[in-house]
């Protein structure tokens, strides 16, 4: 098997592990990273050959915009606060405690390579929270704060990683540097982002055309990432920049097919991606397998005794940082989503798990220092690195949907489902304020009038039909029983219609464009 037949069986994995995932209740990221580890543990199958700096550019940008399209700024701004606390607040402690076990149990292992080691262990996934969280049903507030948390906690990371291989390469360190550094970082980064986020918004709006702003949608994220780290900035930090204002601001209410389409683009492309980047997870397996050759007993004591900092610490720092946000929540009464109760918290707490940027980081320790010497414990430190990474992924990971099950931590549909009504309504008074609009300036007949208003409310209806009283509820099940008669009709001819047209494509003679064109011409009238 070469390379290339190993990225289309990881593709194929990728789309076969969603449905096999949600048959065996299982988060599809942690079975691709089964998939990877058994794909490496066969002898005919290729070690990866990527270089380990191209991991990080070629696979988060994409992951975080797509995580991104499904928030929006207002959200973080809200929770700003718990998602402080644990992007950046707990990346230090963890950082920190990290360092200091390593240092102490890891002979020969220096204060900055051990500072390394605690930065590249210490963000949980953004792919992972976004990739499990979501799909078990959770609470809004806590899917929320998991998102934020790891979408932002990376950017605190990566620079504290650099800031430690620097000094363990150089063996000199500057904490007033690393500061600047740190600060510098994050001001190039938002630079960066706000300005591509502005160029792409109005490029787009040149463009017009649905596929061709799709298309730079895609190329927007790599463009952020590349230009920021050129420029010493954060990557992570200007694609969030960047995809943010792009959610924000180039939203555009009538633009229904780039939405629609762009909708279904970004699920392939987040679907495909997740799962290459989790396989690849799984793959690297060699790596820490032949480092553990010869010291199996140490290296996994080690690796355990890693993985319960990194554990424990997430624990330690929730239960407070949870009742600290409550009580300043409540001092302060912003409109906040926080976790509610300890169950909440014991969620997000084994919600840690590590991966692609981890992997990523472990691999791209150098080789040698500055002096020519070999860089202290790297193999240890790449072993310890994945034994985190699989020890939260594969445990927590395969754990995390029993574990909700049994505290019995779910969505409160009541809410959201009331919140449906809200903008059901919303939706049909900004229809019916419209429709008055209109007759202000153009005299409609009284029964096009009527019908109208009609319509304004099947708005609404069609949303949420519990905006209505019982009666209206029972005449609009009755339309919506014509309506689907109707449509299932009208479906039926337009599909004889379209075979007919594609059989004429066959046909000596025929212009292809023009019985594609026709075609898509169908096509639309069957969405409507």
């Amino acid at each position: 098997m070469d390379q290339l037949a190993l990225l289309f069986t990881v593709l194929l994995g990728a789309v076969v592990s969603v449905p096999v995932g949600d048959r065996l209740g299982l988060p599809a990221p942690v079975l691709m990273t089964v998939f990877g580890i058994a794909l490496a543990l066969l002898p005919f199958v290729p070690n990866v050959d990527i270089p380990p700096d191209l991991i990080l550019p070629l696979l988060l940008p994409p992951l975080l915009y797509a995580a991104v399209r499904r928030t929006s700024w207002r959200q973080f701004a809200a929770n700003v606060r718990p998602i402080l606390l644990l992007a950046v607040a707990l990346v230090f402690v963890t950082t920190l405690c990290v360092a200091v076990v390593a240092h102490a149990i890891v002979p020969g292992l220096p204060l900055a390579a051990a500072v390394a080691l605690g930065a590249l262990v210490a963000p949980p996934d953004p792919v992972a929270a976004t990739a499990v969280a979501g799909k078990l049903g959770l609470p809004r507030r806590l899917v929320s704060i998991l998102e934020g948390e790891g979408l932002f906690n990376d950017v605190t990371a990566i620079v504290l990683y650099h800031v430690a291989i620097a000094a363990a390469v150089s063996g000199t360190f500057s904490p007033w540097r690393a500061g600047l550094d740190l600060v510098l970082s994050a001001v190039v980064a938002v630079a960066v982002g706000l300005a591509l986020g502005w160029g792409a918004n109005h490029l787009m709006g040149l463009l017009g055309d649905a596929t061709l702003q799709i298309a730079m949608s895609l190329l927007v994220p790599f463009a952020a990432y590349a230009l920021a780290e050129e420029l010493h900035g954060s990557g992570v930090l200007a694609v969030l920049t960047t995809a943010l204002f792009l959610v924000e601001y180039a939203t555009d209410a009538d633009e229904v097919m780039t939405r629609l389409a762009g909708h279904a683009f970004w699920d392939i492309v987040d679907t495909l991606v997740t799962g290459v980047a989790f396989g690849l997870v799984g793959l690297e397996l060699h790596n820490a397998l032949r480092t553990a050759a010869g010291h199996w007993g140490e290296l996994l004591r080690w690796a355990g005794a890693i993985v319960g900092v990194v554990v424990l610490v997430r624990l330690l720092w929730l239960l407070p940082a949870t009742w600290l946000t409550k009580r300043l929540h409540s001092a302060r009464d912003l409109d906040e989503e926080i976790p509610v109760g300890w169950r909440e918290a014991v969620v997000m707490w084994w919600s840690g798990m590590r991966g692609v940027a981890s992997v990523a980081l472990a691999l791209a320790i150098p080789l040698q220092t500055d002096a020519g010497d070999a860089f202290p414990v790297r193999s240890e430190i790449v072993f310890i690195a994945f034994g985190v990474i699989m020890a939260t992924l594969l445990v927590q990971g395969m754990t995390l949907p029993w574990l909700v099950k049994r505290l019995g931590v779910e969505a409160d549909t009541g809410r959201e489902k009331e919140y449906e009504r809200d903008l059901a309504v919303r939706a049909a008074r900004a229809a019916k304020r419209r429709l008055r609009e209109i007759e202000e300036v153009e005299e409609l007949p009284e029964e096009l009038s009527e019908q109208m208003l009609r319509s304004a409310f099947e708005i609404g209806m069609q949303i949420n039909p519990d905006m209505a009283g019982d009666e209206r509820r029972e005449s609009h099940r009755q339309r919506t029983r014509r309506a689907k008669r109707v449509r299932r009709i009208r479906s039926e001819m337009l599909s004889a219609a379209r075979h007919e047209v594609l059989a004429a494509r066959s046909e000596a003679g025929a212009d292809p464009g023009v019985v594609d064109r026709v075609l898509r011409h169908l096509d639309v009238r069957s969405m409507r």
